[in-house]
Parts: C-alpha cells; sequence; structure tokens
C-alpha cells in the first residue's frame, strides 16, 4: 500500500467527511468558519475530549487539517495508523514542533478537508487538499499559494456541461478539483498549471481520491497543449486585474501576469484554436469597463476579431456582478491578506488606481463565458448578457446551460413562419404571479418565472400571457396566437408578429420547450 492509499483508508477509517464535521462541531461553528471563525469550532472540538484530555481521531484530523490547530503527536498517530507521522511527513501533510513542549506536537502544513457534491452522475465525496489559508497561518499568503475550494471553483464546477467525452482540458488546474470533476465525463483529462506546486497538490488529490483518468502538464496557459485539441475545455483562470507594478505581489492562483483583462482575451483565442468541432469552453473572467467602451461590448469585439480570422465561436457571456475601480483594488488587496489602514495597503492602493487610470477603467464585471467552435460555415450565435440573480437548482446550471444551447441552435434553424409552425411546452419549472389594482378585473403586471437556472423573472402582457399559458405541445404558436387574439379582440396576424420574437427569447433561455424534438448534448449540435 502507498502512502496516500494508506492516508485514504486512514481518513475514510476515521469518518473524515462533511456530515461527521458539521454533526461535530454543529451548525452555527460551521457558519463562523465560513466567515473565517475558527474558534467556535475549535472549542466544540475541545469539548469533544475524552476523559484522559485526548481527541478522538476524527476530531484530531479536523483540528489539525481543517482549523490548522497544532494537535498532539499521539492524537495523530491514533488517527492515522497507517501513514504515522513520519508518512504524513514524507507527504509534506505535516511537521513536528521543535518547540519544547511538556507533549510533542505536530503542526500541519496543507490544508486537507473533505467535499461532497452531487452532479448528473449521482452523489460523491472526497478529500481535497490545499495550501492553509490566512486563518490557519494567521498571516498573508504566499504568492506561490494553491488555493482550495472557494465559492469560484464551485461555481465552475455547476457551470461544466458534464455530457460524455472523449478528452476535457483543465487550464490551470490549481489544487485540481475541476480535473477531478471532468473526470467524471471524460474519457481522459489533461491538466495544466504553470505553478509545479499546483501540479504536485493536483496530482496529490487526484491519487488521493483514487482517480486514474487525469494526466499532468506543467507550463504557461496553452504551450502544454500547443498540438492538441479537445472536446471540453474547463478552466478557472488566474484572471485577477493585477498592475505590474514593483512591490505588488503576483499570486500564482489568481494572477496572469498580462495587464487589464488580456487573459481572457488570450484564454478565448486559444479556446478557438484547440476546440475540436463542436468543442465547449467555460471559464470564468473580469473584463474592464472603461470610459469609451460598455465591458460586454468589449468582450463582443474579441468574438468579432475570431469571426474575421475565420475562427467564429458560438459565444453566451454572463455578466454576475460588476465592481467599480475603488472597490474592485480593495477586494483584492485584502484577498492577499493586506489589511486596510496600513501603509502597504495605501501602496498598494494607489497602484491599483494608477493602474486603472493609464485604460480608463471605470469599473470591473465578472461572470461566466461558455463558448462553442463553429464548423461547417455555420454563423455563431452570441449572447452577452447581465443576469442578477440565480434559481434555487444552482447545482444545475450545467444542464440548464446545455438545454440553453440546444435551444439557441433550434432557433437559429427557423425562419419566423417555421417557428410559427412549431409546438411549445411550458418548462416544469416555471410559475406566473399577477397583481391588481384593488377593484380592477384585469391584472396591471403580470410576470412569469424560473424556479430553476437562473431563476429569470420577465414582465409579460395580456397577449403573451395568454400564449404563454397555452403551450402545452398540444397546437402550434400560430395556432394559439389566433385563439389568443381572438379572445382579445385584436388581429390574428399582427398579434403573431408583434409575439414571436418574445416567444423565441423565452425558448432560448428556458421558459419554453419545442415539444416535438428530443435535446441532444450542446456539444454534438455544432
Amino acid at each position: 500500500m502507498t502512502l496516500i492509499a494508506g492516508l485514504a483508508a486512514d481518513l475514510a477509517s476515521a469518518g473524515f467527511s462533511v456530515d461527521a464535521l458539521e454533526e461535530l462541531w454543529g451548525t452555527e461553528a460551521a457558519a463562523a468558519l465560513a466567515r473565517g471563525r475558527r474558534l467556535p469550532a475549535e472549542r466544540a472540538l475541545n469539548a469533544s475530549r475524552n476523559d484522559d484530555g485526548n481527541l478522538g481521531p476524527l476530531s484530531s484530523l479536523a483540528m489539525l487539517f481543517v482549523l490548522g490547530v497544532p494537535v498532539a503527536v499521539d492524537e495523530l498517530a491514533r488517527a492515522i495508523p497507517s501513514v504515522g507521522i513520519s508518512g504524513a511527513h514524507s507527504l509534506g501533510l505535516v511537521e513536528v514542533d521543535s518547540a519544547a513542549h511538556s507533549t510533542q506536537r505536530v503542526r500541519p502544513l496543507l490544508d486537507l478537508r473533505p467535499y461532497r457534491f452531487a452532479d448528473r452522475y449521482g452523489e460523491c465525496a472526497w478529500w481535497i487538499a490545499s495550501d492553509m489559508g490566512e486563518m490557519a497561518l494567521g498571516h498573508a499568503i504566499d504568492p506561490s499559494h494553491v488555493l482550495g475550494i472557494g465559492g469560484a471553483s464551485t461555481t465552475l464546477s455547476g457551470l461544466m456541461l458534464a455530457d460524455p467525452v472523449v478528452d476535457v482540458l483543465d487550464l490551470g488546474t490549481g489544487c485540481g478539483i475541476q480535473a477531478l470533476h471532468a473526470s467524471r465525463h471524460a474519457d481522459r483529462v489533461i491538466a495544466t498549471d504553470i505553478s509545479p506546486r499546483a501540479i504536485a497538490m493536483a496530482r496529490l488529490n487526484a491519487e488521493l481520491n483514487g482517480v486514474t483518468n487525469i494526466e499532468f502538464r506543467l507550463g504557461n496557459l496553452f504551450e502544454p497543449v500547443a498540438d492538441d485539441q479537445f472536446d471540453q475545455i474547463v478552466s478557472n483562470p488566474p484572471f485577477v486585474i493585477t498592475p505590474r507594478a514593483k512591490g505588488v505581489p503576483a499570486y500564482d492562483y489568481r494572477d496572469g501576469g498580462m495587464t487589464g483583462d488580456a487573459l481572457i482575451k488570450a484564454v478565448i483565442d486559444g479556446a478557438a484554436v484547440h476546440l475540436k468541432p463542436g468543442g465547449v469552453a467555460q471559464f470564468l473572467g473580469n473584463w474592464e469597463y472603461r470610459v469609451d467602451q460598455n465591458g460586454l461590448d468589449r468582450v463582443a469585439g474579441w468574438f468579432d476579431d475570431l469571426q474575421r480570422a475565420r475562427t467564429p465561436l458560438d459565444a453566451w457571456v454572463i455578466e454576475r456582478e460588476r465592481q467599480d475601480a475603488a472597490s474592485y483594488a480593495e477586494t483584492w488587496i485584502r484577498d492577499g491578506g493586506v489589511r486596510p489602514g496600513t501603509a502597504e495597503f495605501e501602496r498598494m492602493y494607489a497602484a491599483w488606481l494608477d493602474d486603472f487610470d493609464t485604460r480608463g477603467v471605470e469599473s470591473v464585471g465578472f461572470g461566466y463565458v461558455t463558448v462553442r467552435r463553429v464548423h461547417d460555415g455555420r454563423v455563431g450565435w452570441r449572447r452577452f448578457e447581465r443576469v442578477d440573480s440565480v434559481g434555487a437548482n444552482a447545482a444545475g446550471l450545467s444542464d440548464h446551460i446545455g438545454a440553453c444551447m440546444w435551444a439557441q441552435d433550434w432557433l437559429a434553424g427557423l425562419d419566423d413562419d417555421e417557428f410559427a409552425a412549431s409546438h411549445l411546452t411550458v418548462a416544469g419549472d416555471v410559475t406566473e404571479d399577477r397583481h391588481y389594482w384593488p377593484g380592477d378585473e384585469g391584472p396591471t403586471i403580470i410576470t412569469v418565472q424560473q424556479g430553476a437556472g437562473f431563476g429569470r423573472s420577465v414582465s409579460v402582457d395580456a397577449g403573451l400571457a395568454g400564449v404563454i399559458g397555452a403551450c402545452d405541445g398540444e397546437l402550434s404558436v400560430a395556432a394559439i396566437c389566433g385563439a389568443v387574439a381572438h379572445l382579445l379582440e385584436v388581429d390574428e396576424q399582427a398579434l403573431l408578429t408583434e409575439l414571436v420574437p418574445p416567444l423565441r427569447e423565452l425558448v432560448a433561455t428556458g421558459f419554453l420547450t419545442p415539444d416535438s424534438v428530443e435535446v441532444a448534448p450542446a456539444r454534438a449540435r455544432a
């Protein structure tokens, strides 16, 4: 048995799982941990000590690897009997504290914690190692820091299309979490990173969880796969816009070493080259809003350049947030562990704002980018939009995105007359709200809402609401519009002409689905 296999056996034997930790320290302590406060969880673990004052195996692992608090050597030895202290040291997990203590203690060198999720293939649980954060270190992180699982990584894994494919590229793998997710639906995954430490960490996590179909390559962006093409590319790239100024640290996990938002353009350009025909790339990114240029328009221009270069991509760019330049700078300076009110913070703050001023940057957008390589002469479709809310089914965004891509393809193949002849059905998560002024017979406001997907809410008038409500797959769009026109006493053709564009948009965004067409994988439809 290898050391890593022994570690996995020890973690399983101790019951080192998300559910066990939540039960061990309770919901309030878990919430405090999410805010970066470990004291409630530490107190709960200390309260679990036995009559001899010792922590049990689960508590020892939680104290050491999740909270980053040293434990007694014999406590850890009981928790990992297969690996032992020497084995844990060999794996780079711990070191024995050299300071004089009445009880010899061991301190962590890595964060190691359980991770649980569900996808279309079922529920799954892993253990993920990464570098320790500020809470455990007590000081700012190192530029070579390998980030663990955070909000951005879970967002991307939730967006990732999960249709079976041959090969996936995880660009900038970090701790390897996206590669691990992709391994569930791909025959082969290639994970790249510019950081040797990240590659080592990702390799550890793959072996620890028994995942064998990931290959790791060291190098910058697409350099390690210069001659390869893929069915799918996923990336949580180092997209943070950081000034290239003296004294401003560049963190491997977030800073791509380029000026402004050039890194995101480089990822888009690279996807156009390294996707197979019909292949899909998904990644997170930032883009600049400049004095003379809207941020989403700026991103659209990058795709226009590809169109002119005859490497067109389908594009769906969703902006979720937008920060003014000053707030953006403050966010990322604090992220590196520099505290407001210090001289260092003010110096870095000035560097950030100076950098933004050189390009006329007023604010920065953040969002999701999904692209697909176009082939066979087809003209690519584009969507650039701001979406502020996400429905309750955030984990289902992958399937929702795939269905919306299929819908966009379906719409692109129909002229308005053909669309009018189609049969539509209201999606199962859609509800309608009507608001009335007291005493009025008719509603003042009508909205249709999605309970899943992006949780969109759309205001509609009586005619459109009537058509939507009658979409059960039985009648064509034209027939339904004719019936609604009769009820409203308006011209049938005029109503149809008026409602086709918003009905198309409702199909594109998942409120309505074509009734007679089987949904196929998004990447197979280019």
